[in-house]
């Protein structure tokens, strides 16, 4: 696992009318801070990729349809430069990838359906925080296509 890079499983509550599903709590060990909460939509097939936040730590969690969430560190000083790590979230699969500053980080829809990614960010989103690069960009040693094994 990258470094710094967190996973917690989460849990949903069900019963005959519905269900609840937590994602982060203040008096959690993962709770750092609250800057803003954000649904990102991704249609089956699409892929929101690369970027990085300077300062902001993500917390992912899939709340409807599903994802493969890809990490890449390039940052000088870690343990773990030149790491990519990959995560398959969705409700099935339901957990919180925690995702400190300065990791390369996106996903892709995959499945059939729109997907619903939940962000709780540890501050409001700023544009100059935020660095972007193509998905395709060729200094992240990263293929998002499906890998048949």
């Amino acid at each position: 696992m990258i470094e710094g890079v967190r996973t917690t499983p989460l849990k949903q509550f069900i019963d005959e009318r519905g269900k609840v599903m937590h994602m982060l709590r203040e008096d959690s060990d993962i709770f750092d801070r609250f800057g803003e909460i954000y649904f990102s939509c991704t249609n089956p097939g699409a892929i929101k990729a690369w970027h990085l936040h300077k300062k902001m730590t993500l917390n992912y969690a899939v709340i409807y349809g599903q994802i493969k969430c890809v990490l890449y560190d390039d940052r000088p000083e870690s343990s773990t430069k030149g790491q990519v790590d990959e995560y398959f979230l969705s409700p099935e699969n339901y957990m919180l990838v925690t995702v400190p500053p300065l990791v390369w980080n996106g996903f892709k829809g995959i499945g059939t359906k729109i997907s619903i990614v939940a962000n709780c960010a540890t501050i409001p989103h700023d544009p100059d925080e935020i660095i972007r690069k193509s998905a395709f960009d060729k200094h992240i040693p990263y293929d998002w296509e499906i890998k048949h094994k």
